[in-house]
């Protein structure tokens, strides 16, 4: 019983992190698309309290993972390929994530150098990520 609700925990706050994940680079194209310096400064303050709102999430789902690990053993661990490929991802998702949050810096210094276009894109990544993690963790099938 108690996996069961280390897999919930662990799933409810990977959903809210991924939440703040797919709208902060959103927020981040509009803000590469303003020029007025109010609407900026109105941006900033909104992709601070985002990223420090969802990071707490980023640590509880990090928190939560960990746990299912240690539940499931050593000898689960070892011979789970699937999960050596999913942690993988995972650790590319905690590197974008505090990617964003020298973006977040960028922007507050009113340094960005990406066009509205770039910001498209880097919303775009951490979804095929989300994908590959979800199919590895239902599937399993490496």
């Amino acid at each position: 019983m108690t996996i069961l609700w280390l897999k919930a925990l662990h799933v409810f706050f990977m959903v809210a992190w991924m939440a703040g994940i797919f709208y902060l680079p959103r927020l981040f194209v509009y803000h590469a698309q303003t020029d007025i310096q109010a609407v900026r400064d109105q941006f900033k303050v909104m992709e601070r309290k985002l990223w420090f709102f969802i990071t707490p999430f980023a640590v509880l789902t990090l928190v939560f993972g960990v746990s299912l690990i240690y539940q499931y053993g050593a000898s689960w661990f070892a011979s789970s390929g699937w999960l050596h490929i999913k942690l993988l991802l995972v650790v590319l998702l905690y590197g974008y994530h505090f990617y964003l949050y020298h973006l977040v810096k960028v922007f507050a210094r009113d340094e960005n150098t990406h066009s509205s276009r770039f910001y498209r894109f880097l919303n775009e990544a951490p979804v095929l990520v989300l994908l590959i993690i979800v199919c590895l963790a239902v599937v399993k099938f490496v």
